[in-house]
């Protein structure tokens, strides 16, 4: 089989984490102060894939490209495809086919995360030489999600996206493998009742055609990010795996408890933060507490409050809260504050589709 190359899938609206997807792609939101999206560009240069397009929407393409820029950042190189309207995933492949050619390739989504990258998954597909090979992994609602039956363990039987009434509870995850015949199979389908090429109908059309789909049962976690509550357990996930490293500043009256990260530039002063944590560069806390599981990106200014198991993006200030904040994604530039002065009541400036939780 001849070399892979990488498609990365980064359009998309991101309605599930608005108000924070209105300014910003929902594959540039952080998780432990890195980019989703980085995640897998660095997964297919691990597994050795050098040539890697991103599909990018009209809307995000600009930021993404300047966040990503050319691939030699991941030793890679990277080519952007416009996709002008998300039309789904085998529309996707449909409108990558130019530069992935007659190439085998991986198609990643780009809001996902997987433990363990894909450089087996990667070895496994060039072994065997299917004309697919797609993750499953069991979910607790499948009908949310494109649905397969196996033949046994070997092969795949049936694939239906979004069931009603699921056979299964394997849903595909967000990473593929195919040969160049998936091309024709896309051209194959038609659109689906929401008007979309279904990569699930496209891969079905393979098996309908008699090729072989190969199933890989994911053992370790997968995530996709693409809701509050997921990116705070990936956050979570990934944060399980630092090491303690302390490059910033640290008062004679603050300390760290366990793995955390304190970036370059960053300073803590009478504060103490418990990991796993990573506090981003150019952050200053003072007189406060961070919890485990909680990423504070560059910039930042907490002061005389608690937070934990939260996302900071850059920018981002906090003062004066009297409770703990916590299960919390802060947008660039959030300023959430309070004011000692009497009497007290509640000031908000809240965009569209936001959360305020007052516990």
């Amino acid at each position: 089989m001849e070399q892979l190359r990488g498609l990365i899938l980064s359009g998309g609206k991101g309605t599930r984490l608005r108000p924070i997807t209105h300014t910003s792609a929902k594959q540039l939101v952080p998780v432990a102060n890195k980019p989703v999206l980085f995640y897998g560009i660095e997964a297919m240069a691990a597994a050795g894939i050098k040539e890697i397009g991103i599909i990018i929407a009209p809307e995000t393409g600009d930021e993404i490209k300047a966040t990503a820029g050319d691939g030699s950042q991941f030793g890679v190189e990277i080519t952007y495809i416009l996709q002008d309207e998300p039309l789904g995933l085998a529309h996707a492949v449909l409108t990558a086919e130019p530069f992935l050619r007659d190439a085998p390739f991986v198609m990643y989504l780009g809001d996902n995360l997987l433990q363990g990258g894909i450089a087996e998954l990667v070895d496994r597909f060039r072994a065997n030489e299917p004309e697919a090979l797609i993750l499953l992994t069991p979910v607790p609602d499948p009908e949310n999600y494109g649905v397969a039956e196996l033949n046994g363990s070997n092969t795949v039987k049936r694939l239906v996206e979004k069931p009603k009434e699921p056979a299964t509870d394997l849903a595909l995850v967000g990473v593929y493998m195919f040969t160049p015949q998936i091309h024709d199979a896309a051209r194959a389908i038609e659109p689906s009742p929401r008007g979309e090429l279904e990569i699930t109908d496209a891969i079905q059309h393979l098996v309908d055609q008699g090729r072989r789909v190969e199933p890989h049962i994911v053992t370790g976690w997968w995530k996709d990010t693409g809701r509050l509550e997921d990116m705070l357990e990936a956050n979570r996930l990934i944060l399980e795996n630092v090491e303690q490293r302390i490059d910033g500043e640290l008062d004679i009256e603050s300390n760290v408890e366990g793995r955390v990260i304190v970036e370059a530039g960053a300073r803590l002063i009478r504060s103490r933060v418990r990991g796993p944590a990573i506090i981003g560069a150019g952050t200053t806390l003072t007189d406060c507490y961070i919890g485990p599981y909680t990423a504070i990106a560059e910039g930042c200014a907490i002061e005389r409050a608690e937070v934990e198991h939260s996302i900071l993006l850059a920018g981002s200030s906090v003062c004066g809260l009297d409770g703990r904040m916590e299960s919390s994604l802060l947008g660039r530039n959030v300023a959430i504050r309070r004011d000692d002065r009497q009497p007290r009541a509640y000031r908000f400036m809240v965009g569209d589709n936001s959360e305020i939780g007052i516990l």
